[in-house]
């Protein structure tokens, strides 16, 4: 008499889906064939890391672990995992409609990691977050919070300057931002009896502030052009890219940046690339593209301006296509597509050599 069990089968390849957390990891492997076979937590540390991969490595032969927040709470995980030779791949959260069908929990979400990389969805390899990019970005982290403050603190201190005593303002009229700062950092207030001494007191505590982030961010800044020029001195010879733009395309770029299969791909990660919009009889048609990294799209943008009206070769070429009938709009469109072609093939050069990497 015939069996009504099913053997279950299973193909002995496996994926490893994980979502991540600050104090924990939950993991979820998967059969090429069988589906979701076990779940695991552990640990944010080498001690649940390995537990992780000694379970994951009993259920067979490992494809790829599927790793959410590469860049964040899964920066330690992903970089063990490559040490022990396994391949990576970064998976993006589910979208809102999955959610909405199946509900939100770490299981499910180790679960959709998982099945994103076996499906193919997920083929993003993470960053490596291990070289000089690394240092760039960390120190780019600190030198923008310091501008950001420090602009908070000038827009602070003309507010607080409407209110000073009129010969303390006639003698700060018409001053550049670090002559203002100098000037009232400088102050001698008397003791706090007016409102005349307190304001002082406030002039001069912004000012003294102002100029500490102003120290700090050129301070930050010359170690970010120094960490640039040692990385990458081909990006600075580039007509109208600086430190700063240099600086951001290498962070997107990352350690690895061989990881970039093409420079289409490469506009596609700036959100330089046109987004197809045909449907029925309406076939050709682009939209503007919203996604992409957005820093690195201004800063391409900002050297397309520059270009545009100082780079002689640029300038003919606007000439050319306005002539043509293009608007401005779609000029600039045309010239951060070239330069981030242009950018690309940088990124593949050897500054040793001068020779274009496969």
């Amino acid at each position: 008499m015939a069996s009504d069990t099913l053997t279950p089968i299973r193909s002995g390849h496996v994926v490893v889906g994980v979502d991540t957390h600050k104090h924990v990891h939950v993991a979820a492997v998967m059969d090429s064939v069988g589906g979701i076979l076990a779940t695991l937590t552990v640990a944010t540390d080498s001690g649940g890391f390995r537990q992780l991969l000694d379970w994951a490595v009993s259920f067979g032969k490992i494809i790829a672990f599927g790793i959410e927040g590469t860049g964040s709470y899964g920066s330690g995980l992903s970089s063990f995992m490559r040490r022990h030779g396994h391949k990576v791949v970064e998976v993006n959260r589910p979208d809102r409609r999955m959610r909405r069908l199946v509900g939100k929990s770490d299981t499910l979400d180790a679960e959709h990691a998982a099945r994103a990389v076996l499906a193919g969805f997920a083929t993003a390899v993470p960053k490596t977050a291990d070289g000089a990019v690394e240092m760039i970005r960390q120190l780019k982290v600190a030198h923008d919070t310091a501008v950001k403050d420090r602009s908070a603190a000038m827009v602070t201190l003309k507010a607080m300057l409407v209110h000073a005593p009129q010969q303390l303002r006639k003698d700060t009229a018409e001053k550049t931002q670090i002559m203002l700062a100098r000037h009232l950092a400088a102050l001698r207030p008397r003791a706090l009896e007016t409102p005349e001494d307190s304001i002082r007191h406030t002039l001069r505590s912004l000012a003294r502030r102002w100029l500490n982030l102003d120290t700090e961010a050129k301070e930050l800044a010359g170690m970010i052009e120094d960490l640039v020029t040692r990385t990458a001195p081909q990006l600075l010879d580039a007509y109208g890219i600086g430190a700063d733009t240099a600086a951001e395309i290498l962070i997107v770029a990352g350690d690895n940046p061989e990881r970039i299969h093409s420079e289409a791909a490469f506009a596609k990660l700036a959100g330089i690339s046109p987004i197809p919009t045909g449907s029925g009889m309406t076939s050709g048609r682009h939209r503007l593209n919203r996604g992409g990294h957005r820093q690195l799209n201004a800063a391409i943008y900002r050297t397309v301006i520059v270009r545009m009206r100082f780079h002689e070769p640029t300038i003919a070429y606007v000439s050319r296509r306005t002539a043509e009938g293009k608007s401005k709009r779609d000029i600039i469109r045309c010239l951060k597509r070239y330069v981030i072609r242009e950018v690309y093939h940088l990124l593949k050069t050897n500054p040793a050599s001068g020779e274009i990497t496969a």
